[in-house]
């Protein structure tokens, strides 16, 4: 579904009948702003400084991660924790926790990110200790692996031309008879300013390489999952 904010209804939408939400107009121009301050005072890593992430994501240019602080994280777990979610999230059996983990990320000239479908630990953290959103504690704590469920980028900029790329693209995959999996485009997304994606895992998708025609703009967003912890 693609819908603006004022006409969505997070009640009535269901990720088990459409596993991809795009609601434009979510942020305002001050959220952004918000959250660009923010940017300005966190500390950023490269590509190159997160070796487990690159030998997945090789060729991929050298975009740049940082953690949210605190604050900024309350707002923004507060924005986007919808009753749809929710109700996705408590369709699974078992769940013994819940969690989310979210970053900010910044893509310059000549940086994308391949094809994946966001099962695999290395697609976003180095194999360290960081800090889950939604409880506070420390993940590397937990005695059983956090699943991912929902997928979520925010994009923070204020201007994104169309000439510029970094669309995100998400497939439908199907076998074929020889048991190969093809990928069939189902959307290309325009990282348009103040929009929210969500969309079920697993679901291959990637971001197209940003192009030269942008200079120096940057694709600026908040990425992450919803997640649960279940019994052994």
């Amino acid at each position: 579904m693609r819908v603006r904010f004022k006409e969505f209804n997070p009640e009535k939408f269901s990720f088990h009948k459409d596993p991809v939400l795009v609601i434009e107009d979510f942020w305002s121009q001050e959220e952004r702003a918000l959250f660009q301050d923010a940017l300005q005072r966190s500390t950023w890593k490269c590509l190159t400084e997160m070796p487990e992430v690159k030998r997945v994501f090789p060729n991929c240019g050298n975009w740049l991660k940082a953690e949210i602080g605190p604050q900024e994280a309350t707002i923004f777990r507060n924005r986007v924790t919808l009753p749809c979610i929710a109700d996705f999230i408590e369709s699974f059996p078992n769940i013994k926790q819940r969690h989310m983990t979210f970053s900010y990320y910044s893509y310059g000239v000549g940086d994308c990110l391949s094809t994946h479908d966001d099962t695999g630990e290395d697609y976003s953290v180095e194999r360290q200790p960081h800090q889950d959103h939604t409880e506070g504690r420390d993940r590397s704590t937990q005695p059983f692996p956090a699943l991912r469920r929902i997928a979520l980028v925010a994009y923070l900029h204020h201007r994104w031309d169309h000439d510029w790329g970094g669309e995100l693209i998400i497939y439908n995959a199907r076998k074929g008879k020889d048991g190969k999996l093809n990928l069939e485009v189902a959307h290309c997304l325009e990282p348009k300013p103040g929009s929210l994606v969500l969309f079920t895992v697993p679901r291959y998708h990637r971001v197209c390489r940003v192009d030269p025609l942008a200079d120096s703009q940057k694709r600026l967003s908040i990425g992450g999952w919803f997640m649960t912890e279940h019994h052994g």
